[in-house]
C-alpha cells in the first residue's frame, strides 16, 4: 500500500518523538530481529529502526527489504534511522503509536 505525501507527513510528525525500537548492526537481519520487528509492527504500527551500518546503500537496501518482507511502508529514512508503518488488523489502543494521543 503506497502512502500519499500528506499521510507520510502525518506519520513523520507522529514518529518525530519516538525512539528506535529495533537496532540492526553488523550481523545484519537475523531471525531474532525479524521476530521482534513483526511483534513491534503488530503492537505499535509505526516504529523507528536504527540501522547501524556505515554504507548508505546497504542501509537503504535493508530498510526496503524489511518493508517488502513484512508488508510495511517506508515512511522516512534519514541517516541511520528509518521509520516504517504497517496498520494492524486489530490495533491495541494502549500500544499503537497511531491511536494514542500525542
Amino acid at each position: 500500500m503506497a502512502l500519499s505525501n500528506a499521510r507520510k507527513k502525518q506519520l513523520r510528525s507522529i514518529a518525530h518523538n519516538l525512539n528506535p525500537i529495533i537496532m540492526i548492526a553488523e550481523k545484519g537481519i537475523t531471525e531474532t530481529i525479524e521476530k521482534e520487528l513483526e511483534r513491534a509492527l503488530e503492537d505499535h504500527e509505526l516504529i523507528k529502526i536504527k540501522i547501524n551500518i556505515n554504507d548508505p546503500a546497504i542501509r537503504k537496501t535493508m530498510a526496503n527489504e524489511l518493508c517488502v518482507k513484512h508488508k510495511a511502508d517506508l515512511v522516512q529514512s534519514i541517516g541511520k534511522v528509518a521509520v516504517i508503518c504497517r496498520h494492524a488488523k486489530k490495533p491495541k489502543p494502549k500500544l499503537s503509536n497511531l491511536l494514542r494521543p500525542a
